[in-house]
């Protein structure tokens, strides 16, 4: 499951306000500046510090976001800059400029 589906599964609980907000954290940091690290942290936190009703839609929605952290980015030093992009839903930004690339190369923790 990459970014964009993680993202499209909120979709199933977006009546719980709390989820509302995950998924507004979610599709905002693909436009913002943060790192995937950062991403991590925030997500983390809101997992810890959030009150989903539904024990349910907590449990699937943690479950799948750890299956994707342990994935996506803690295997992300492995993975060439298509792979990236693809796990991130990343390749319309990192196609419009240069000048977007060298931030999309800084969001996704890869070099130059």
């Amino acid at each position: 499951m990459n970014y964009d589906e993680y993202i499209k599964e909120t979709d199933r609980f977006s009546k719980d306000e709390v989820v509302s907000r995950l998924k507004k954290h979610l599709v905002s940091w693909k436009y913002d500046d943060t790192n995937i690290l950062e991403l991590a942290d925030t997500i983390e936190r809101f997992f810890g510090n959030s009150w989903i009703e539904s024990e349910e839609a907590h449990s699937h929605l943690y479950r799948l976001w750890s299956a994707f952290k342990k994935e996506a980015i803690d295997g992300v030093g492995g993975m060439t800059m298509n792979e990236r992009l693809y796990w991130f839903g990343l390749f319309e930004r990192f196609d419009k400029s240069e000048s977007e690339q060298k931030v999309i190369y800084a969001k996704l923790c890869a070099h130059t």
